[in-house]
């Protein structure tokens, strides 16, 4: 049986909020709704996410495979983009082509920050973690990673 293409505001409010921690950062914790799954996507993550004061959205990083976005919906956060942050607000938007520069937000105002997230659905992706200098490796499911003092050239 398909999957409805229609999720209502009032649908989406009443989902359960899911509390996701970063598994390389303990202080990256997301409130999340998931929505794509409800409507059948399956090459597309789309996801309402809620970063409450003082949280990050996620560990620093960028994909060498898989392409995402972020619009902001409500509140302010700081996004840092390679060397650079910027301050965002509601109607701001941030792509991330593959590979991108490395990003990552964080939320030091008392207002929760809001935003619509979404990436491809791949099979296999390397992610880049340069603060902390570790790559995960997402291959068919499975996740490794690597401490780049491990890593060596050939």
């Amino acid at each position: 049986m398909a999957k409805p293409s229609l999720l209502r505001a009032e649908d989406i409010e009443r989902l359960i909020e899911i509390r996701h921690q970063h598994q390389f950062n303990d202080n990256a914790i997301r409130m999340t709704r998931t929505l794509s799954e409800l409507t059948g996507l399956t090459r597309l993550g789309v996801h309402l996410v809620r970063v409450e004061q003082g949280r990050d959205s996620t560990q620093f990083h960028y994909h060498d495979g898989t392409e995402e976005f972020v619009y902001i919906l409500a509140g302010r956060g700081i996004a840092r983009i390679g060397d650079e942050e910027f301050e965002v607000r509601a109607g701001d938007f941030m792509g991330f082509s593959a590979p991108s520069l490395p990003h990552g937000m964080n939320n030091p105002f008392v207002e929760d920050l809001v935003y619509l997230v979404a990436g491809e659905h791949k099979a296999t992706d390397t992610v880049h973690y340069p603060l902390i200098r570790r790559t995960m490796l997402k291959t068919n499911g499975e996740r490794r990673w690597v401490d780049w003092d491990d890593l060596h050239s050939i």
